[in-house]
């Protein structure tokens, strides 16, 4: 069953190349969506695809990098309508900071 779920990382997730991470894993994984700092120093993203990928790419978020401090994660269902925030044509974005 295909499922999109909607992030926000919490912690010390800024500077440590969890953004990089997180994109490198999305994209090994075949997974749409994308992911961007917001200016209140989390991390959000969102993931679309099969089920049980996209609860490993939470649980990913949820370790993160070698160098972030991950605090906790927020995680909700949503709609598509969240997946047209990337640029047309991408499977996986990383977006300006919000």
């Amino acid at each position: 069953m295909k499922v999109i779920r909607h992030i926000v990382a919490h912690g010390r997730v800024q500077g440590v190349g969890y953004r990089a991470f997180v994109e490198d894993a999305a994209l090994r994984l075949d997974l749409e969506g994308w992911v961007r700092n917001r200016r209140d120093g989390a991390v959000e993203a969102v993931f679309s695809g099969d089920n049980d990928v996209v609860a490993r790419m939470v649980e990913a978020c949820r370790r993160g990098p070698s160098a972030a401090y991950v605090d906790g994660v927020d995680v909700a269902d949503v709609d598509a309508e969240l997946l047209r925030v990337r640029p047309p044509g991408e499977r996986f974005s990383v977006l300006a900071t919000v």
